[in-house]
């Protein structure tokens, strides 16, 4: 994490941005019981929804499954020389 005006400033926007999208589309939808509860609900959510499926800038704004798909495509096909 940076300080105010500090040049790596932008790292935290996209981890705000990543905070912001799991409060308002799981957290504060729900009440839970435990913290247990709570704590698997976030962890399924990112390992099954927001890691496979999010698009990324990296990967030429495509989901990870879908660039590790191409890719292991692209490895089986022979080169022609």
């Amino acid at each position: 994490m940076s300080t105010v005006g500090d040049a790596y400033g932008y790292d935290n926007a996209m981890a705000e941005t990543f905070f912001a999208t799991l409060e308002c589309e799981l957290i504060k939808r729900r009440n839970w019981k435990a913290k247990t509860e709570a704590r698997l609900a976030v962890f399924t959510r990112i390992e099954s929804r927001y890691n496979p499926v999010r698009r990324h800038s990296g990967l030429n704004y495509q989901s990870p499954v879908n660039f590790e798909m191409k890719h292991k495509i692209q490895k089986k096909q022979p080169t022609s020389n």
